[in-house]
């Protein structure tokens, strides 16, 4: 399972510890682009070839060797010490991150190791966390993990195998649904051979690709943690109790709906583990929350806390005009992403009757005016997409030619008609100096009429059956305004055209409930994610089979023509046929139209207090903020000294 990581301008990109909700796309998660030599015994036992290796790489390669000692982006002399602080906008209830219900605090997730992890330089190239080593047959049937002795819980308890075993067990009995239901199928089992060592077996009969970043990504927990409590100490319910971890940062404090503090394990076990050294600078990290985004901005311009990744295209351009900015107090940077955006935009649920004609998705989508809200709300600074895999060599372009006409040729007769011959799917252009443009709206009209759905009284279009076209957008109510007024416009152009159209504001707990239901007509959601590799991850996205519960599929997206494209890109075996294969998917979600684009930013923004620092450069595929950056004593101590700083 492999997917690349999703672009998160109100979050950091590639935190190791993000939540379960998204443990796949963790597991799947790295972007692929250039390999180079790897550093690895292999041993031919009869007839099956065992490979051990301090890595793994699903193509066999790795850039960093075995005695590597450090990540080449990191500072490994960072110094220790500080505070970072964020904001938070909304409420948690819960201290579990993997909880089916309830709403978790943010960063729940950075206390637990992983037994291997990606870097954030090359593609797909995972290193030893808890794991020193690991061992497979060439035909990944098996993977055996061994530990790490000197891996210790924060209690000093080692890390064994069992805990590995009932960790992984764990999420599959009491995970969310789209977690448990895509790993027992793929993993039927799991077990420790000795305290070290932890083997996982994998399905014959599921492709090979990604089982072992999947097993090996899974958070580890303590078992005898759970099992001292096993009525209340459960994976799929909320608590406001932390698990026993190993990880690098463990809960401190926390006050419900206020604040929530961690504290860097000082005696952390893994400090030394060559992936990790240069990292987790911070001796502290809080966490304070706020009602809505304006309250939030409000705070950190009162140095309530100093640290913000900026997502508010109009608070970027206009709101940073406050004396500590002009005094040099808080500093301003704008740093190259490179990662793909996130393919995000306004889903329909394809559940809805209304939403089975594509026509009908293509004439909503001619409503929305990406021009106008670009320089009306967003200052201009936002950029047009169209493509999952937007501005990457990945990006279908003009008709299918070459390799990518092959593969598709291959599928046979599951290919559309005309497909071949189409050019790929761009987005519709609309006029940035009148909201509602006519000759946009004049062509939406004409499909829906063509379509069956007519004006009727009210103005509001009806099917034959006299039903009426709705369109009701749930948001939260902590949602920026910015996004929040993109919202309104797009309603208001849809009411033209005679939908009957409406959003309201929920209760961001309610807002998630109503998220995992799949409670809307359609949605503003940043759950799908880009993609640069192959695996299971694009099924659990983009596939038919989990299309009816799967989080990472808001839209319920269930295409044959999507299916047999991620299938056969699980039998490539290099990178120029894997490249093929996801131009061609890039086409095929592209043609599919479940998704109205509404545009991304190019680079992070950040501003922040004067006393962070940073690697120069940073790794192409992550920001880094909480686990690369770290704080300068002496520019801190400057800002205590004048009182900017508590």
């Amino acid at each position: 399972m492999s997917v690349a990581q999703a672009r998160t301008k109100d979050g950091q990109t590639r935190w190791r510890f993000v939540t379960l909700l998204s443990a796949l796309t963790v597991a799947f998660g790295a972007l692929f682009w250039a390999v180079s030599a790897q550093a690895q015994d292999q041993a031919a036992t009869g007839d099956e070839e065992i490979i051990t290796s301090h890595g793994y790489s699903y193509f066999g390669e790795l850039k960093y060797p075995a005695d590597f000692p450090h990540f080449d982006y990191v500072n490994p002399d960072a110094p220790k010490g500080g505070e970072i602080s964020l904001g938070a906008t909304g409420t948690f209830d819960s201290l579990n991150p993997y909880s089916r219900k309830g709403r978790s605090g943010v960063l729940t997730t950075i206390q637990y190791d992983t037994l291997i992890e990606s870097s954030d330089d090359v593609v797909g190239e995972y290193y030893g966390v808890l794991a020193e080593k690991l061992e497979y047959d060439a035909g990944r049937n098996w993977v055996i993990f061994h530990i790490r002795p000197e891996a210790r819980f924060w209690d000093g308890t080692p890390v064994t195998a069992e805990d590995v075993v009932y960790s992984h067990k764990l999420f599959i009995t009491q995970g969310l649904p789209s977690y448990a239901q895509a790993v027992s199928r793929m993993v039927p089992d799991a077990e420790a051979l000795d305290e070290r060592r932890v083997k996982f077996h994998f399905n014959p009969e599921v492709s090979r690709r990604s089982l072992i970043e999947t097993v090996g990504n899974t958070p580890v927990f303590k078992k005898a943690w759970f099992e001292e409590d096993p009525e209340n100490r459960r994976l799929d319910e909320p608590r406001l109790e932390v698990a026993m971890g190993s990880g690098p940062y463990r809960l401190e404090s926390f006050d419900i709906n206020r604040q929530i503090i961690y504290k860097r394990v000082q005696d952390y076990w893994g400090a030394d583990v060559p992936a990790n050294v240069g990292r987790y600078n911070y001796d502290t990290i809080r966490v304070e929350y706020f009602a809505d985004q304006t309250a939030s901005f409000e705070a950190f311009k009162a140095g309530e806390y100093t640290f913000r990744n900026e997502s508010d295209p109009k608070l970027w351009a206009s709101g940073y005009d406050f004396p500590r900015v002009d005094e040099g107090v808080v500093t301003l940077q704008e740093i190259p992403d490179g990662s793909p955006p996130t393919p995000d935009g306004f889903v329909f649920n394809l559940a809805k009757p209304q939403f089975a004609d594509k026509n009908v998705r293509l004439a909503l989508s001619l409503a929305f005016n990406f021009e106008w809200v670009n320089e009306s709300l967003r200052f201009g600074l936002y950029e047009s997409r169209a493509s999952f895999v937007q501005d990457t060599p990945l990006m279908a372009t003009g008709v299918p030619a070459g390799a990518e006409l092959a593969f598709l040729e291959s599928l046979g007769d599951v290919v559309p008609d005309g497909f071949l011959t189409e050019e790929a799917r761009v987005s519709h252009t609309s006029n940035p100096a009148q909201l509602n443009d006519r000759r946009n709206l004049r062509q939406a009209a004409r499909l829906l009429d063509e379509a069956g759905w007519q004006v009727g009284e009210g103005n509001v279009r009806r099917n034959a059956d006299g039903i009426t076209l709705d369109v009701n957008i749930p948001i939260p109510s902590n949602v920026s305004p910015t996004i929040e007024a993109m919202v309104e416009t797009y309603v208001r152009n849809l009411e033209i055209i005679g939908v009957n159209a409406s959003f309201e504001k929920v209760d961001p707990a309610q807002y998630t409930l109503r998220e995992r239901e799949r409670d809307y007509d359609m949605i503003y959601s940043t759950r799908y994610g880009a993609f640069l590799s192959t695996g299971g991850g694009l099924s659990q996205m983009y596939g038919s089979e989990e299309a009816e519960f799967s989080l990472f599929n808001p839209a319920g997206l269930a295409s044959p023509l999507v299916d047999a494209i991620i299938e056969a890109s699980f039998d490539t075996t290099n990178f120029d046929e894997q490249n093929a294969a996801l131009k061609a998917l890039d086409r095929a979600l592209r043609y599919e139209f479940f998704v109205i684009p509404t545009g991304y930013i190019a680079d992070y923004w950040v501003a922040s207090f004067d006393m962070y620092a940073r690697p120069d450069p940073l790794p192409p595929y992550a920001l880094g903020y909480l686990d690369l950056w770290w704080i300068d004593p002496e520019r801190a101590q400057a800002l205590r000294d004048s009182g900017d700083l508590n």
